[in-house]
């Protein structure tokens, strides 16, 4: 089944919107197509300022309105306890309040950006989907990581070549109680690093202390810039370490 034909039998649908390169390729995908497909933007602790401004941005671009549901995600006692399994816990709160918003909306289907590259043994936050009866047009039409990029450019959407962003409860380590604190505090570091010129990285939080993971062509850079780095990031952390492992470009949702 192709993308135009999934959409062709299913005219009318509410899409969970994120701002990234996958749920932006659908929402042109299904509008291009003809279909009345509502982008849906839930915005939790979870999700730093630039990605509601980025959802918000193809959304104008699109023409499409973009509808914001809030939601307190740590309000849920076992996503903010942070256990192994934190995500299947917040995919099961997120897309229950999304599928009240849009049922209330008219709705009877609702889509997520999930696509075939994407391992369900790697996002146990799928089986909530797969409970919650989420469907997911780039998996069962078999569209990969690398295929939807291309498709996105030549669409000539500004999210083609967005790295893979993981949400900021990521950066807690696996056991750790969660606060809406460490969160933004997580957030202001990244949002320094950002400006600095760094992509693609990540801070862990480890106590009171940052752990800058950077891809294996910024190392250099963040070693030359350590004084720049450590006059950012100390007024939001007790100290600052670069892990000397560089992390891989593409970093799926959940790790």
């Amino acid at each position: 089944m192709t993308l135009q034909q999934f959409f062709t039998q299913h005219p009318k649908a509410a899409l969970a919107f994120s701002g990234g390169s996958d749920s932006a390729y659908l929402l042109w995908a299904g509008r291009t197509f003809g279909q009345d497909v509502r982008p849906y933007y839930v915005s939790t602790p979870f999700q730093p300022a630039w990605e509601r401004e980025d959802a918000q941005r193809l959304a104008r671009e699109l023409g499409v309105p973009l509808t914001v549901v809030e939601l307190d995600v740590l309000a849920c006692p076992e996503v903010a306890a942070n256990p192994s399994n934190r995500c299947y816990f917040c995919k099961k709160a997120l897309f229950s309040a999304l599928w009240q918003r849009v049922r209330a909306d008219g709705f009877s289907l609702l889509l997520d950006g999930t696509n075939a590259s994407d391992d369900a043994q790697d996002r146990p936050g799928m089986r909530a989907l797969s409970e919650l009866e989420v469907r997911s047009p780039l998996r069962e039409c078999g569209i990969t990581k690398a295929q939807l990029r291309a498709l996105s450019r030549e669409a000539g959407l500004f999210t083609w070549d967005k790295p893979a962003y993981a949400c900021l409860a990521t950066r807690i380590p696996t056991g750790t109680p969660i606060t809406a604190s460490d969160l933004a505090r997580v957030e202001r570091g990244e949002d320094a690093l950002f400006a600095l010129g760094f992509t693609d990285f990540r801070i862990r939080l480890r106590g009171d202390a940052a752990l800058i993971q950077l891809p294996q062509d910024q190392m250099d850079r963040a070693v030359a810039q350590h004084g720049a780095i450590l006059d950012a990031l100390s007024p939001h952390f007790s100290q600052v370490f670069l892990d000397l492992n560089p992390r891989k470009k593409e970093e799926f949702h959940g790790q």
